[in-house]
């Protein structure tokens, strides 16, 4: 009979990505609620330390692939290598972070099981012992509530933010137990990783966002909001009009089009609340919004809000802060 939950730890060259943090925090409630263990499995070569650094947590062990051909990420490999872990541990679960490299090979290992994946997820409840997944679909206008009636292994991923990597416990040190495969052929060859251009920023990593949408009336008025965000120790960011006026670089999207972040603190400024901005930030652990229109649909999901003229409420704010921070 399966049993247990078995987690996919991402990384790159050996670094961890912290929404695999996640992705042990959902396996972690997941485990709790339903008295499962838990596995991490790592997939790489070389990579004993970051195998080490997971085994910090809270789980019954860490399974840990190394292979040559694991180094750098194909969806060949790492589906071939996820598919033997899998079959060896015989899981209920198997929980993911939806990242892009997920994405493109988890469908694959699915597949191979004959089982579909649920994806995207952004939270779970487990009633008498049946797991009910919440995703969300049309743009985030509806959440769809999914129940898989299949036999195991069920797949599942969770959307960056749905869980929070401080969330993730820490524990005694679990066991690591290598595990060979046999890879087999690798039809694609990984090209030189993609580089960005240097001035573009990365802010989901950021714990604090401010962002300014079409309410800041001009490119000089964004001055008042860098104030703020310098005050905070924040970055900066923007809905999509105001990248498209150019007043801002395209890096500094937020929504559907552009970055999906989740900060501990996200402050908009007069953002009205489009769906296609909400679905790239509404996983935010705080939401401050500042919107003069006491309708606008991020009224919805702020959890702090001032309607009223963000021209006269930034300064105050960003002054007020300052004296608490002084």
């Amino acid at each position: 009979m399966s049993n247990g939950i078995l987690v996919f730890i991402e990384h790159k060259a050996g670094s961890l990505n912290k929404t695999s943090l996640e992705a042990i925090a959902a396996g972690q409630e997941l485990g709790g609620q339903t008295g499962q263990s838990i596995t991490a499995v790592v997939l790489g070569s070389g990579a004993q330390s970051l195998a080490q650094e997971i085994a910090a947590y809270d789980l019954a062990k860490v399974v840990y692939v190394d292979h040559a051909q694991l180094a750098d990420y194909t969806p060949d490999a790492y589906a071939s290598a996820m598919e033997q872990v899998v079959r060896a541990a015989d899981p209920q679960y198997v929980l993911m972070s939806h990242t892009y490299l997920v994405r493109d090979f988890a469908p694959k290992v699915a597949a191979r099981f004959g089982k579909g994946l649920i994806g995207d997820c952004i939270r779970m409840n487990v009633d008498a012992g049946a797991v009910t997944f919440t995703r969300r679909i049309f743009l985030g206008k509806l959440d769809a509530d999914v129940v898989s009636d299949g036999a195991a292994p069920l797949f599942a991923t969770f959307q960056s933010g749905a869980f929070r990597p401080d969330q993730a416990r820490k524990g005694s040190t679990a066991p690591i137990e290598e595990m060979p495969v046999d890879v087999g052929e690798v039809r694609m060859k990984p090209e030189a990783p993609f580089q960005e251009m240097k001035q573009a920023v990365d802010l989901s990593k950021a714990d604090v966002i401010v962002a300014v949408g079409r309410g800041i009336k001009s490119k000089e008025n964004i001055a008042l909001a860098e104030k703020l965000a310098e005050v905070l120790g924040g970055d900066l960011a923007a809905s999509r009009p105001i990248c498209d006026a150019e007043w801002l670089p395209i890096d500094r999207q937020i929504g559907s089009s552009g970055q999906t972040v989740a900060p501990k603190l996200y402050i908009a400024l007069g953002i009205s609340g489009a769906i296609q901005h909400l679905v790239g930030m509404k996983n935010s652990q705080t939401i401050v919004a500042i919107n003069k229109d006491p309708e606008a649909p991020i009224f919805d999901i702020a959890d702090y809000g001032i309607v009223g003229d963000l021209f006269e409420a930034l300064p105050v704010l960003t002054e007020e802060i300052r004296k608490l921070k002084s």
